[in-house]
């Protein structure tokens, strides 16, 4: 009897014992895996809503025109995220995570990628062309050796203070760039076009910092040349950088049916619907993405590819195609210079 009764209880207490995986099973898994979670979530939550706007062809409100600037940064937080998602077995996350990786990734792709067939008429002019921003004039030295050893044919100058113009007039003879539209200013408001080819001026576009605008005349024809500098996208200035980028849409727009070159810092890249609608409205082009360089970085220099931001341009019409593109540091600004050497065809 007692040997019976022994024998049942030790059948129930082997009942009531977990299995060992269980036993060996670390206390709080739930409670881990819900953190994994919804960390990922959070790392989710503002590439999903920069990626959005993006793909809904805005640039809404701060902070997300900073962050459109540095959207391939957003591949980190989103591949973090979807490494937790996996971790914490969370297949609703998991597909969350994958598509806002799939639609960045789509949109930091090169782009421009097919625009690079050459216009039908016959090459007239190759034209090499150079913008740079010196910030307040500290970058002046490099740059006036970049065109002492490039010899560009047209020189597109932001952020030219005193030194900066200075420079350009004492150091850069007159003989070799004889035709100058040169906005003096402290800080960054001065601004200079140097051409090799006869300028007039043109009336610019009317902003804070100086962006003027000449007409070149180029194996015969007549080029407007522009230059670009709006207000940055700081949350106090964002209104001000709307209103001058959307100037800048209304002259591309009206100078769409003769050759052009607008180039210069456009405080603006490949993922601001506001440079993409310069673009559309001036039917122009990306010199350095049809050279093959596309996501260089121009600002800051601290940074390499690709995770600074594309914010200096060489925009071309149809008349237009691009031999080479390159981005050249210079000492003492927080920018590269962008050298492009560009066919002029005739219009057929």
């Amino acid at each position: 009897m007692d040997s019976a009764i022994s024998t049942a209880a030790e059948d129930a207490g082997d009942r009531a014992d977990p299995p060992l995986d269980d036993q060996e099973r670390p206390r709080g898994g739930g409670s881990g895996r819900r953190a994994a979670v919804w960390s990922a979530a959070l790392l989710l939550v503002v590439p999903t809503v920069v990626v959005a706007c993006r793909a809904l062809d805005t640039d809404a409100t701060t902070p997300i025109p900073q962050l459109l600037a540095f959207l391939p940064w957003l591949l980190v937080p989103a591949g973090a995220a979807l490494l937790l998602m996996v971790l914490a077995r969370w297949v609703p996350g998991m597909v969350w995570a994958v598509v806002v990786l799939a639609v960045t990734g789509w949109f930091v792709r090169p782009y421009d990628t097919g625009l690079a067939d050459r216009p039908s008429g016959k090459v007239i002019a190759k034209v090499e062309v150079l913008t740079a921003n010196v910030e307040f004039g500290n970058g002046t030295k490099d740059l006036l050796a970049l065109i002492e050893r490039e010899q560009p044919d047209l020189v597109f100058v932001t952020e030219c203070a005193e030194a900066c113009s200075r420079g350009l007039a004492t150091e850069i003879p007159a003989a070799d760039y004889p035709y100058r539209n040169v906005v003096e200013g402290k800080l960054a408001f001065g601004s200079a076009i140097l051409s090799k080819y006869p300028l007039r001026k043109g009336p610019g576009i009317e902003a804070t910092l100086a962006m003027p605008g000449s007409v070149a005349t180029i194996a015969g024809h007549e080029v407007n040349v522009q230059l670009a500098h709006p207000m940055p996208p700081v949350p106090s200035g964002l209104d001000d950088w709307r209103r001058e980028l959307s100037r800048m849409r209304e002259y591309a727009a009206g100078a769409k049916d003769v050759p052009g070159i607008f180039a210069g810092d456009f405080n603006a890249g490949q993922d601001h619907a506001a440079f993409r609608r310069i673009l559309d409205a001036g039917r122009l082009r990306s010199a350095a993405a049809l050279g093959g360089a596309s996501r260089t970085p121009s600002w800051p220099t601290m940074v390499s590819s690709p995770l600074g931001t594309q914010i200096d341009h060489v925009l071309i019409s149809k008349e237009f195609s691009v031999r080479k593109a390159r981005f050249v540091e210079l000492a003492d600004t927080d920018h590269r210079a962008l050298v492009t050497q560009l066919e002029l065809h005739e219009a057929r």
